[in-house]
């Protein structure tokens, strides 16, 4: 009877939840930005407020969260309920993800940005400027932030990332009356709808012509790239990920990364897999399956092949490896460690298309130079 008296109150609580968004009532004419390629958030831009719905900040998250932005003081025409209310402009704010630095350089609004977690991990050079004169204060780490730290500080609006939904910090800050948002781009799927959660900030900010500007030209480089398949000659088999701790992890066929592979004509080897998250799998498994793979692309942080047969004497069984045709992306580093890739790759899919259409068919870019990925050692 308890847990039935329990449902009861969660679905009453759900059907308030949905309630509250059907009063919602908007008098104003909607402006023409809409998001096309992710699934993680939607935008209502409007002249004088605009709405971003956030559907999807970590995998299995079953809430959405609802941010009203005004950018003027008219938002009275606004009614409903919203997770946080964010008056423009944004003097200073927070962000949370390396992810999230592209898009704020990109927009110009990198100079009201005070603070980050590990500002090590930052490869921006203009991020790193500011970080060098104290203007970026580093607030700890994501799971651990220095609370003192970020309520000092009194941003108008703190970005967060949670793999979980469950940093306790968070309802700190709100509580003292810091705006959270989430923001997503992690969990999406593809190359173009991670990219354009720069749409995200350009709604928060204010910036969304110049976010859609910058979006539709990455948009169309990507589809540019994608057409030279049609003269690709061949379709070389791709292996990717390593070892750690005996297992080989690896991107599975649905994700990000498979998208690329398919989009620069070559065939991933696991490209029959789905699921969210990476495979993890045993190395006898893998090297039944993808030793005759002619290129292996990502082998975790490894930049050598010394260092690859140090670890595992066996990767040499690889055909990739004796032909010496393994590409990382560790080698590309910011001043203070931060791999390139992991900041700016989910922001210019372009560029990572490029650098795999000249890595799998180096004669449909003979001009190009690599951005993300190396030759191993």
């Amino acid at each position: 009877m308890k847990y039935f008296f329990y449902i009861l109150c969660i679905a009453l609580v759900l059907g308030c939840q949905n309630s509250s968004k059907e009063t919602t009532k908007i008098e104003a004419k909607q402006l023409g930005y809409s998001v096309k390629h992710a699934k993680g958030f939607s935008i209502e831009v409007y002249k004088d407020f605009a709405i971003i719905e956030v559907e999807k900040p970590w995998p299995n998250s079953n809430k959405n969260y609802r941010y009203l932005v005004q950018y003027t003081s008219t938002h009275d025409q606004v009614k409903g309920n919203f997770d946080a209310i964010i008056s423009a402009p944004i003097s200073s704010y927070i962000l949370s993800s390396t992810t999230h630095i592209p898009s704020a350089e990109s927009l110009g609004i990198l100079d009201n940005l005070v603070g980050f977690p590990n500002t090590d991990f930052i490869s921006s050079k203009e991020a790193r400027k500011r970080i060098n004169k104290d203007y970026i204060t580093d607030i700890g780490q994501n799971q651990q932030l220095n609370t003192e730290l970020v309520l000092n500080l009194k941003p108008d609006v703190f970005v967060g990332f949670s793999v979980d939904g469950a940093n306790k910090a968070y309802s700190v800050f709100e509580k003292a009356g810091i705006p959270i948002i989430y923001n997503g781009d992690w969990v999406e799927s593809t190359p173009l709808g991670k990219a354009e959660w720069i749409k995200f900030f350009g709604a928060l900010f204010n910036k969304n012509k110049l976010a859609q500007q910058k979006f539709e030209a990455i948009e169309d480089a990507y589809y540019k790239t994608k057409q030279l398949e049609t003269s690709a000659k061949k379709k070389p088999k791709v292996i990717s990920g390593s070892l750690y701790n005996d297992k080989w992890y690896l991107p599975n066929g649905t994700s990000w990364q498979a998208q690329f592979i398919k989009d620069a004509h070559a065939d991933y080897i696991y490209k029959d897999t789905s699921g969210s998250g990476s495979l993890a799998l045993a190395f006898e498994s893998v090297l039944n399956k993808a030793s005759e793979a002619d290129i292996w692309i990502s082998p975790g942080s490894y930049t050598s092949y010394e260092a690859m047969l140090n670890d595992q004497p066996h990767y040499k069984k690889f055909k990739a490896f004796s032909t010496k045709t393994v590409y990382s992306v560790a080698q590309q580093k910011g001043e203070t460690g931060g791999v390139l890739f992991y900041e700016l790759a989910p922001n210019r899919p372009d560029l990572v298309l490029k650098d795999l259409v000249k890595i799998f068919h180096p004669e449909l870019l003979p001009n190009y130079n690599l951005h993300f990925f190396s030759p191993l050692q």
